[in-house]
């Protein structure tokens, strides 16, 4: 990001942060403190007070669906007003019903025959990042799953997409302010630089990043030092196998892909068919507003499509087939809801297999489902490890192998993978965040809920005694240990004679003392009649900072890890011992 009012002091080589960027990491922070002091009283609250609190923002989003899409297509250029109010509605209907009759508060089960209770204590704040394809539905859910886990919660909008993000939290804040929320609650960025984001990721307050993005911001959640659940690439292919309904599967793949125009990352990329069945399913897709492209029409759109990193064009990500058509320059019948490009590989040589977020997929014919199952493994390598992938058939014998040889975690059968993959038209939990587990590099391949977002403690009774070993054991044959060494005087060696010891050690084996090491500076001297201090917070640290004195610690000071830090970067600390 240019920095264009730069401070004069920046670090060598390191960017410079505009006012901008300040603004917004200072803004982060605040929003971080603020949700962590609501977080405590959140803590507290019963199951019904926070079911109530869900309750109201669920209800009080839900009639700004229509509203919300469209405001979201306005700013981001992205998607169809209509596809995006189901996504809202998804969000606040469909993912609260399935979240409602969850516990979530104090005890939320007991296994009698293993004699444990579980306890759920909620996570802490969370950062959560929230992206412009998907912008309004996915503020609404991820709202609703933080709160109802007990989470306060703090979103960073994509910068294209601030505008329909904050009225989108504005409503439920609201709502959940009348329900009893505490204040800070639910906050959210209003001026959003890459710079705001990473440092409310990293900053201390926050306990868990719900990241949903490009692949760049997965891996920076990942890096922020902070347990992250991220989603990456979807890539999703779509087997067709000569059992299948042909009608039926066409339909789902093209209804899969216009769906939004393509933004969701679980809609389908790719079609590989039988070759058996390839001509019967090419008529159905075509009859359905599929136009196929020739190897003229593919090389012009993959030209203006995909960039040289591999990534879509974004004034082409999200728009309808006729849009894209026009702007390449390609002739297309009147009608066209997808364009096809049949390809014969997969990877960089091919720029159209990769994943993309638009009405536009890529085409493959195979001899049989052992070949099909090939070419779609090669498709999920290729950006799409672990996310989600479709097979149409009535084959159960290939179901079930694709199933057990897709690096894919979920694998949509008969549906579209756009619908099925976030449960709307399948059993799965309904959500919109995929974990992608190990295979595309996340800590977890779930839909993403609350049960995410709690941490369960347990009280495990004893159901078995514990052995006492025999007091007539047989005595060990082996050497007796070494007696320990004889504790050192009180007066230890005295600082100047180890320094001497330590220096002439290091030079015999050619060693040297870094230039100025003898101008390092000892510990202050500290009151002759100073007690060791038993026990040190962060707070005894800043007092002693501020009243300009040390504080005397030793062998058995208990130190908590702030004021350890602290106290370190301030040579605050005086070990007992050392020379006064």
């Amino acid at each position: 990001m240019a920095a264009t009012d730069a401070p004069s002091d920046a670090a060598p080589g390191k960017p410079a942060q505009s006012d901008k960027d300040l603004a917004s990491i200072a803004e982060a922070r605040a929003l971080a403190r603020a949700a962590r002091q609501a977080q405590t009283q959140l803590a507290e609250l019963s199951q019904e007070q926070i079911d109530g609190i869900v309750a109201a923002m669920a209800d009080a989003v839900t009639p700004h669906a229509e509203a919300l899409a469209t405001l979201a297509v306005e700013e981001t250029g992205y998607g169809v007003v209509a596809d995006k109010v189901q996504k809202n509605l998804f969000s606040s209907h469909q993912v609260y019903e399935f979240i409602r009759p969850m516990r979530t508060v104090g005890v939320v089960n007991r296994i009698e025959e293993k004699k444990i209770v579980e306890i759920a204590e909620p996570f802490g704040v969370v950062a959560a990042i929230v992206p412009s394809t998907n912008p309004t539905s996915t503020a609404i859910y991820k709202v609703l799953i933080s709160l109802k886990a007990r989470c306060a919660i703090v979103i960073s909008p994509h910068p294209s997409a601030v505008r329909c993000i904050t009225r989108t939290v504005e409503i439920m804040a609201e709502a959940a302010a009348r329900a009893g929320a505490p204040a800070g609650s639910i906050g959210w960025m209003k001026t959003v630089t890459l710079e705001g984001t990473q440092e409310l990721m990293k900053h201390r307050e926050v306990a868990v990043i719900l990241a949903t993005g490009g692949m760049g911001l997965v891996r920076a959640a990942y890096s922020a030092g902070k347990p992250a659940y991220g989603v990456g690439p979807g890539n999703a292919p779509a087997y067709v196998e000569r059992s299948a309904d042909l009608k039926k599967a066409a339909s789902d793949i093209i209804v899969g892909k216009t769906f939004d125009n393509g933004v969701l990352c679980s809609s389908p990329n790719s079609v590989v068919v039988d070759e058996a069945v390839a001509e019967d399913l090419r008529r159905e897709c075509q009859a359905l507003g599929a136009y196929f492209m020739n190897d003229a029409e593919i090389d012009a759109l993959a030209k203006q499509l995909v960039s040289p990193q591999r990534l879509p064009n974004p004034a082409l990500v999200g728009k309808s087939a006729a849009y894209i058509a026009e702007k390449v320059g390609l002739k297309v019948p009147e009608g066209t809801r997808a364009l096809i490009a049949p390809l014969e590989g997969v990877g960089r040589d091919y720029p159209l297999s990769i994943e993309k977020l638009a009405p536009i997929l890529s085409w493959y014919v195979v001899r049989d489902w052992r070949e099909g199952c090939e070419r779609c493994i090669q498709i999920l390598r290729y950006g799409g490890m672990g996310h989600t992938m479709a097979i149409h058939s009535k084959n159960e014998d290939v179901i079930l192998q694709f199933g057990l040889k897709k690096p894919a975690f979920r694998i949509c059968v008969n549906t579209p993978t756009t619908h099925g993959s976030v449960g709307l038209t399948t059993g799965l939990d309904p959500a919109m965040t995929l974990g992608c587990g190990g295979w595309g590099g996340n800590i977890t391949s779930d839909n993403i809920g609350p049960k995410h977002l709690l941490n369960i403690k347990r009280l495990a009774y004893e159901v078995r005694p514990a052995v006492v070993s025999s007091q007539t054991a047989p005595k060990s044959t082996a050497a007796p240990l070494p007696k320990a060494p004889a504790r050192p005087s009180a007066d230890g060696i005295p600082a100047d004679a180890l320094a001497s010891r330590i220096d002439a050690f290091l030079a015999a084996r050619g060693y040297k003392a870094p230039a100025g090491a003898s101008d390092i500076p000892r510990p202050a001297q500290t009151a002759e009649n100073e007690q060791v201090a038993d026990f040190v917070c962060e707070e005894d640290v800043r007092a002693a900072i501020r009243a300009g004195r040390k504080v005397l610690i030793g062998e058995k000071t208990i130190l908590t890890p702030s004021a350890r830090d602290l106290g370190e970067a301030q040579r605050v600390f005086v070990q007992a011992g050392w020379p006064r």
